[in-house]
C-alpha cells in the first residue's frame, strides 16, 4: 500500500475522503468509486459499524493503488487494532503523543487533530508530520496561514471539517497541503454514482491550486 508522501509525490489530489458510518458491505462499492474519480486516501472513522472490516475490505481492494486508513483513532488499543485490520494511515481527533508513537511504530502515516499552534508543536515535537487541522470550519483561513509560520520545516497542515468543492482549493491557496471531505461525499447509503460524481468534482476543484 502507499504512503501518503508516495501519493503525493506522483501528483495524486491530496484529498481524504472521510467514509463515516459506512458499513463493510457498502465499503467496496463505495472505494470503487472513489478511486475511480481519482481519491486514493479513504479514511473509516472507528465509530463506524464494522469498521475493521470495512477497512480490510478497502485495503484488499486498493492494493497499491491507494492508502487506506481509520479515523478517530483516540487510543493505541484502536491504533493496533487499526494496523491488524490493514489500515496504514492513522487520523486522530486530537493530539495525543502516545496515539502517535503508536501509529509510527506501527508502521503508520499519522495525521493528528491540532487546533492551536501548541497542539500543532507537541504534534510535531511527538514526530508527525501531517497535522489536520479540526475543525477548519471553526477557524479562518488565515488561522493556518499564521500557524504554518511556527511550524517546522517538512510539517504540513491539512484542512478537515466543513471543507468541500466550493472552498477546497482556497484552503489550499490558504496554505494547507490537502483536505478531508465528509458528508458532502458520503452518506450512508448514497448511491454510488453521486458519490463518483461529487468526488470527481472536488479533484477538478483543486487543479492547478
Amino acid at each position: 500500500m502507499p504512503s501518503l508522501e508516495d501519493l503525493l509525490a506522483a501528483g495524486h489530489p491530496p484529498v481524504v475522503a472521510i467514509l463515516r458510518g459506512i458499513t463493510p458491505s457498502e465499503a467496496v462499492a463505495v472505494g470503487t468509486a472513489l478511486i475511480a474519480a481519482g481519491i486514493r486516501i479513504i479514511e473509516v472513522p472507528a465509530n463506524s459499524p464494522g469498521w475493521l472490516d470495512s477497512i480490510a475490505a478497502l485495503a484488499d481492494l486498493a492494493e497499491g493503488e491507494a492508502l487506506i486508513g481509520g479515523g478517530t483513532i483516540t487510543s493505541t488499543a484502536l491504533a493496533q487494532d487499526l494496523a491488524g485490520a490493514g489500515g496504514r494511515l492513522l487520523v486522530a481527533p486530537n493530539c495525543d503523543p502516545a496515539v502517535i508513537a503508536a501509529g509510527h511504530d506501527l508502521g503508520m502515516d499519522v495525521m493528528p487533530g491540532i487546533m492551536t499552534p501548541t497542539e500543532a508543536l507537541a504534534a510535531t515535537t511527538a514526530g508527525a508530520r501531517h497535522l489536520k487541522l479540526f475543525p477548519a470550519s471553526s477557524m479562518p483561513q488565515g488561522h493556518l496561514a499564521a500557524m504554518l509560520a511556527i511550524l517546522p520545516q517538512g510539517a504540513s497542515v491539512w484542512a478537515v471539517g466543513g471543507v468541500d468543492t466550493s472552498n477546497a482549493r482556497s484552503w489550499l491557496e490558504a496554505g494547507a497541503r490537502g483536505i478531508a471531505a465528509g458528508s458532502n461525499l458520503f452518506r450512508p447509503g448514497r448511491d454510488t454514482g453521486e458519490i463518483k460524481s461529487d468526488a470527481k468534482a472536488l479533484v477538478a476543484s483543486l487543479q492547478d491550486a
